[in-house]
């Protein structure tokens, strides 16, 4: 994931190559397990991480969240900037390699993070000061990609123990300072080269006490 490394898969060099492939690598809508995790949440502050070309954000800013969305490629955020454009809407876009730098701008009343997949020696430091993000009262949700999915098919290896549970999550929350409201492995279909393909899901929403 850092610059310095310009040939790791994680690298904005990467990101910005495999954006630059195709005119879209996303369907540009929102994800599902943000409509169940935050659609009756008071908008506020919100910290999408990862954003890539906007879906969550934009659609975040649609219903009144101040939205920050952070993105290591360029590409893709010029992408979503565009998007915002033609949809009149507001988004505060940044790149930025969270792994080196510090999280922009907090706390958050929200704190987004979808399949933001790591190496195991940087997810706690990373996880631990994007949960510090968040804001009294604030939530953090993150979804991501269970280890069953290594069985389906459809993940690609890029590193050992990318999928993780929640309980890797979970156990950098002192339950002193949050509310675990959600801690879940919910299923769902996915295409697989014409085929559906029953995946898993990572999904923790804690609250900030």
């Amino acid at each position: 994931m850092s610059e310095h490394d310009e040939q790791s898969p994680w690298s904005a060099r990467a990101w910005d190559e495999r954006y630059a492939e195709k005119g879209a690598i996303w369907s540009g809508r929102v994800n599902p397990r943000l409509v169940e995790q935050a659609g009756d949440l008071r908008p506020g502050t919100a910290l999408d991480v990862g954003c890539g070309e906007g879906g969550d954000a934009l659609w975040l800013a649609a219903r009144g969240w101040k939205v920050t969305g952070v993105d290591l490629s360029q590409v893709a955020l010029d992408r979503a900037a565009a998007r915002a454009a033609e949809e009149g809407l507001d988004v505060d876009w940044r790149r930025a390699d969270l792994v080196e730098e510090p999280v922009p701008g907090g706390p958050y009343d929200l704190v987004s993070v979808f399949f933001l997949h790591v190496p195991r020696p940087v997810f706690d430091d990373l996880y631990a000061a994007l949960a510090a993000a968040v804001a009294p009262g604030g939530s953090l949700l993150v979804v991501a990609h269970h280890p069953d999915d290594q069985h389906t098919g459809v993940r690609r290896p890029q590193g050992e123990d990318l999928l993780f549970g929640p309980g890797r999550v979970t156990d950098l929350l002192d339950e002193a300072a949050w509310e675990l409201r959600v801690v879940d492995t919910p299923t769902r279909t996915q295409d697989l080269d014409g085929q559906p393909v029953t995946v898993t899901d990572t999904v923790v929403h804690a609250v900030r006490r």
